[in-house]
């Protein structure tokens, strides 16, 4: 269980968002949520418009669409149609992969076998 202050691996939350926001600008609880969600919102309509969201130094999220394809039903081995249809991709940036791929700090770094 984690103590007090400490956080649990695991996702993070809109509210986590809010909190951070609090903590790092000292705004009211409420309008860092409003914050949040505002901000969470016009990533989704731009994306629903079919707009490319571009956040320096984070990543690129982008709406792609998928063509009609024929997938196989892993069970069976039956062909079945997939339908077209749109997803979103992430596309981080350097600096983020370069912050993900290091261990946190005080961790030791494991060595690579090849």
């Amino acid at each position: 269980m984690a103590r007090e202050g400490e956080k649990k691996a695991g996702a993070v939350t809109r509210m986590d968002l809010a909190e951070a926001i609090v903590a790092q600008t000292g705004v009211p609880r409420a309008d860092a949520t409003r914050f949040t969600d505002a901000l969470l919102q016009r990533i989704s309509d731009a994306l629903a418009a079919g707009e490319t969201v571009k956040l320096a130094r984070f990543g690129n999220f982008q709406a792609r669409s998928k063509r009609e394809r024929v997938g196989r039903n892993p069970k069976t081995g039956q062909e079945a149609p997939i339908t077209p249809r749109r997803v979103v991709t992430f596309r981080p940036s350097q600096l983020l992969r370069q912050r993900v791929e290091s261990p946190p700090s005080g961790t030791p770094r494991r060595e690579r076998r090849d």
